[in-house]
């Protein structure tokens, strides 16, 4: 029998994309990708858009980033001006400050002056401080206050990736695209290969098993089998870069995947790492950041080129994204209330579960 996904307004609804800005993204950790990404100069910033709120992540003199709510504590006004693009990344240096009434803050947040006011409570005026942790070299903030720590977030899949050196790896290609489809169509199509035979030729040339029985039966915790002779996510299997150390026998030559909720997916090879950083913007829009990670050490090399797996991911990415629009157009169709999940497809119902119990559904 079965199983029934979540029904219509689940996807493409403006009340449910209202309250998953509450219940979903902003009291979960969310990924806002790599901690490079961030100046290495102490006062380096990065003004990041979370889903309306404006969130300043910022270097401190200790090296480590925390992350404000980008508004002086006196009259709310924005400290980086949110509509200048090009003032989105820069380096405010020692001090933070308002262009307004000239307050100004350490730039680990702390109130350091504010002009003719000697009576003022400067610890109760500190910049409004979120959750910020890193793990793996991702940057995750949490804008309520939660119990689960991102560690006990993430859960085992720490485990299961713990030989990559994530933490390392640096971003050598990057490419952002834009998806007509609410970000758990993504996500269910992430989870599951039962789509890639018909959608995926290239893939499954290189993951024969990707179309055998539907993908059904898949060890994805060991990792998956390419064909004979390929070992990596690349057209012919192979590349010039050197494997990872410390992986295991098994993941030298096979793929592993995962999906940290809400909107980080990480494919791992043993020489690169895709990563995809999901930005919902609405019920039936979402951006997608996909960085390709590489050891230092192969990026230094003269002859470094990640086109090798960038092109083939790319290839395999534009064809995910153009189906799940389609799976998207469907839905909004007013004779849809709800879709099924075959046998094979079980691993998506844990975004249908995972979803509910956030919701309070």
């Amino acid at each position: 029998m079965l199983e029934k996904s979540l029904d219509r307004a689940a996807y493409v609804g403006q009340e449910n994309w209202a309250a998953e800005k509450h219940k979903v993204f902003a009291s979960n950790w969310f990924c806002i990708g790599r901690h490079d990404q961030i100046g290495t100069e102490s006062g380096s910033y990065s003004l990041v858009d979370l889903q309306d709120e404006k969130v300043l992540v910022v270097r401190g003199s200790d090296n480590e980033l925390r992350a404000f709510v980008n508004m002086c504590r006196h009259r709310g006004t924005e400290l980086v001006d949110s509509t200048n693009s090009d003032a989105a990344d820069g380096c405010f240096g020692a001090l933070i400050r308002c262009p307004y009434h000239s307050w100004t803050y350490n730039i680990d947040g702390t109130l350091r002056g504010a002009p003719h006011l000697a009576d003022i409570d400067y610890a109760s005026n500190n910049l409004l401080q979120l959750g910020l942790e890193i793990w793996g070299g991702f940057i995750f903030i949490r804008q309520h206050v939660g119990k689960e720590s991102l560690l006990d977030s993430i859960g085992e899949i720490a485990n299961r990736v713990s030989n990559y050196p994530l933490s390392e790896l640096v971003i050598g290609r990057s490419i952002t695209y834009e998806v007509a489809a609410n970000w758990k169509v993504l996500e269910e199509n992430y989870n599951e290969c039962y789509h890639c035979g018909p959608v995926h030729p290239e893939l499954c040339d290189l993951v024969p098993s990707f179309r055998t029985g539907g993908a059904e039966n898949l060890d994805w915790d060991r990792g998956i089998a390419h064909r004979d002779g390929a070992y990596t996510f690349t057209k012919t299997g192979t590349t010039k870069r050197k494997p990872f150390s410390g992986l295991s026998e098994a993941e030298l030559v096979n793929h592993k995947g995962e999906l940290l909720y809400p909107n980080l997916f990480l494919s791992l090879s043993c020489d690169h790492v895709a990563s995809f950083v999901l930005w919902p913007k609405g019920p039936n829009l979402t951006t997608i950041v996909c960085d390709f990670l590489f050891h230092p050490s192969e990026i230094a090399k003269p002859d470094f080129d990640p086109s090798d797996a960038a092109d083939f991911w790319d290839v395999v990415n534009q064809q995910d994204w153009a189906i799940c629009e389609r799976v998207q157009r469907g839905m909004m169709s007013k004779f849809f209330t709800q879709g099924s999940f075959a046998p094979m497809e079980t691993p998506s119902l844990d975004i249908r579960e995972w979803w509910r119990k956030q919701m309070g559904k």
